[in-house]
């Protein structure tokens, strides 16, 4: 597979074109950014670990009969996915209250939520990614009624089998956010699913293992991502 052109640079990843028009590859860099990109650093490792906990992540989904963009690794920080039309919608599940749920609700960080609450947002950086409703998404043409009937209905199975998979490995998948695109008329996961955009909580002693390591200034960001990655059995470079 022939890389090609940057056809678009995102805060952490890179997007290429290839030789085959239904292939893109991924870079995962070592950027590392938060609010809206005002805090920006480089973290050596990040890009690697990243990419993989992807790939190991993307690999179990597909196991489980959930279709995703993801193909196969590239290189240590490149994987080879398929071009989708991208939905700009967020779709977040969240099983204990943190974050901006918290902020605009006023209910106690780590309140179990049962049953998990599902939420939208719009992707759109310059507007802070506003919290949105399936009215908004119809009425605005971002998806269609059935388009996001389908993304929730995907994104709670997701939710299933990887509740399941950080418990056993001794960590509480507290929320995270998916975004979804459309490749040959099926709705498929796109993007990525690593610690820069979900909360995982030590079971045992609430020690934070995600971006909100950097996020809130507590340091050991990537140590705690290599973390999460071998209690998973990820296989790192």
């Amino acid at each position: 597979m022939e890389k090609r052109t940057e056809l678009y640079r995102g805060k952490a990843k890179s997007v290429y074109t290839t030789d085959d028009p239904d292939r893109l590859i991924l870079l995962f860099r070592n950027d590392t950014s938060a609010f809206d990109g005002k805090k920006i650093e480089q973290l050596d490792r990040k890009g690697m670990v990243n990419n993989r906990f992807n790939a190991f992540i993307m690999q179990k989904l597909e196991a489980a009969g959930i279709p995703t963009q993801f193909d196969s690794l590239v290189s240590d920080t490149e994987c080879l996915v398929k071009k989708l039309d991208m939905i700009p919608v967020e779709c977040v599940v969240r099983n204990y209250a943190a974050g901006s749920l918290v902020k605009r609700l006023g209910i106690e960080e780590g309140q179990a939520l049962a049953p998990p609450t599902f939420e939208l947002f719009l992707k759109d950086d310059a507007k802070g990614d506003p919290f949105i409703n399936v009215s908004h998404v119809v009425t605005f043409g971002w998806a269609t009624a059935a388009q996001i009937e389908r993304m929730q209905a995907l994104t709670l199975k997701v939710n299933d089998v990887l509740k399941q998979l950080f418990d056993d490995a001794g960590l509480m998948l507290v929320d995270f956010k998916l975004e979804f695109g459309v490749f040959k008329g099926e709705i498929v996961l796109g993007d990525e699913f690593s610690p820069d955009g979900c909360r995982l909580w030590d079971k045992t002693t609430g020690k934070k293992m995600d971006k909100d390591r950097f996020r809130q200034g507590l340091g050991g960001v990537i140590e705690a991502y290599e973390e999460v990655a071998q209690r998973l059995g990820v296989p790192l470079a």
